[in-house]
């Protein structure tokens, strides 16, 4: 059955956190409309409540009154983030310029994932900071729960070892409440939506390609009113599924057309898959958000190779392009992947290992998967891991294997998309 009709999807996870947390750090009301009601998002709402920030919620609109950059208050409780891997890091870079302590405490799954690469330059800022160690073959790690004692922050110069928005987001919320500079340099450049925000709230901020310089102690200005674009990660899914699908006419609405996270869009069309972008233009986030619409239809799609210095645009749509990439001719070849062992699971293993269940040739060698195209799966009985991402990508394969395709424990999808199954089946119905 062919996906077909129009779409409007809640508004991107990775800009509301931000404009969140930028809300609750410039003084007055901020409105934030099209905002994504998920669980990531949530936690970020709530943990700021606990640091004493008023705000009200109605459906997918949000009222932040917020006190400024040194308004917060010591939570009495500790602070829980869930699994929401930007809650917990872009967070501790707001505590690390705190005068008060805080324990930030996370679900199973963030438990896992290392903190280190965030912990090592706000230590190097001041903040003093306790965490859970561990040790394998000599090479320490971090991870929550985390303590922070924060204030008196100097700038710092530090270059991100690791490409990764949320590092140098943290490292850039940080940076406002320190003293003199903080400059950060990215070995590849990463999604840019916390640069586009603080300047969309008058930050000290300058950006150099791949170099970010922020200025502390400027007080920050709400711009009044923000809207949030549609997700572009949660589109990927709806975009393969019009390019693999016979028949399918898919228009998404409203969707983020940031050049930072149109990896998987620039990858999809050198798959010869069949994508127009129409009325591109600046959104309601006072010029911040660039955002148009998506027209998707059946494709004849065509491997093709993914660059390492791609993998930071895309990292979170890539086990929905593994599920493209059985489906097109040839083979196509995911360089340098090894951020995606660090994500919620290992998604490496939990796509590999399921889509090999539903009869793909995928070979893993190091930080590197080969997908062949077999021209088409079979059903099977496969696992979510726990993982939203596998678990919607896994459902979009199911849409074109032959036989019945099971998924365990679907729930985990509301952390990023509660109504990802109801949208679906909407577009299935048209």
């Amino acid at each position: 059955m062919p996906v077909r009709g129009p779409i409007f999807l809640p508004g991107d996870k990775s800009i509301a956190h931000r404009a969140l947390i930028l809300s609750a750090l410039s003084k007055g009301k901020t409105f934030i409309n099209n905002f994504p009601v998920n669980k990531d998002c949530l936690v970020t709402l709530e943990a700021f409540r606990k640091l004493s920030i008023k705000i009200n919620i109605s459906k997918d609109k949000v009222g932040v009154l917020g006190k400024g950059l040194y308004g917060l208050t010591k939570s009495e409780s500790p602070i829980f983030v869930g699994d929401s891997g930007t809650t917990l890091r872009l967070l501790s870079g707001v505590l690390a310029g705190q005068n008060f302590k805080a324990r930030l405490t996370a679900g199973k799954y963030l438990s896992k994932r290392p903190m280190l690469r965030v912990t090592k330059p706000l230590r190097m800022m001041g903040a003093k900071i306790n965490s859970r160690l561990k040790t394998q073959d000599s090479r320490r790690e971090e991870y929550a729960p985390i303590i922070i004692s924060g204030g008196n922050l100097k700038g710092i110069s530090y270059k991100i070892p690791v490409a990764s928005a949320q590092v140098k987001s943290a490292i850039l919320l940080a940076g406002l409440f320190a003293q003199g500079v903080t400059k950060v340099s990215e070995p590849i450049s990463t999604r840019d939506h916390t640069e586009r925000m603080l300047k969309l709230f008058k930050a000290n901020i300058t950006v150099n390609k791949k170099e970010i310089k922020i200025k502390g102690g400027k007080e920050l200005v709400s711009p009044g009113k923000v809207y949030i674009p549609g997700d572009i990660s949660s589109a990927s899914f709806f975009i393969v599924a019009a390019a693999i699908v016979p028949g399918s006419l898919v228009t998404i609405k409203n969707i983020s057309l940031n050049p930072s996270r149109l990896g998987v869009v620039n990858v999809l069309r050198r798959m010869k898959a069949n994508i127009l972008a129409v009325s591109c233009q600046l959104s309601a986030v006072s010029c911040s958000e660039p955002m148009g619409d998506l027209v998707v239809k059946e494709s004849v799609l065509k491997g093709t190779t993914v660059k390492k210095e791609e993998i930071p645009s895309l990292i979170d749509e890539l086990p929905i392009l593994m599920v493209a990439a059985c489906f097109a001719q040839g083979k196509t070849v995911f360089k340098g992947v090894g951020e995606l062992r660090v994500k919620e699971t290992d998604r490496i293993k939990s796509m590999t290992e399921n889509l090999t269940k539903m009869g793909a040739k995928i070979n893993v060698s190091g930080e590197n998967i080969i997908v062949f195209g077999v021209g088409g799966l079979h059903g099977a009985r496969v696992k979510s891991f726990g993982d939203h991402r596998t678990a919607m990508s896994m459902l979009i394969a199911g849409l074109v294997a032959k036989g019945k395709v099971s998924v365990d424990n679907v729930s985990c999808i509301d952390k990023s998309f509660p109504d990802f199954i109801r949208t679906l089946n909407a577009l299935r119905k048209q």
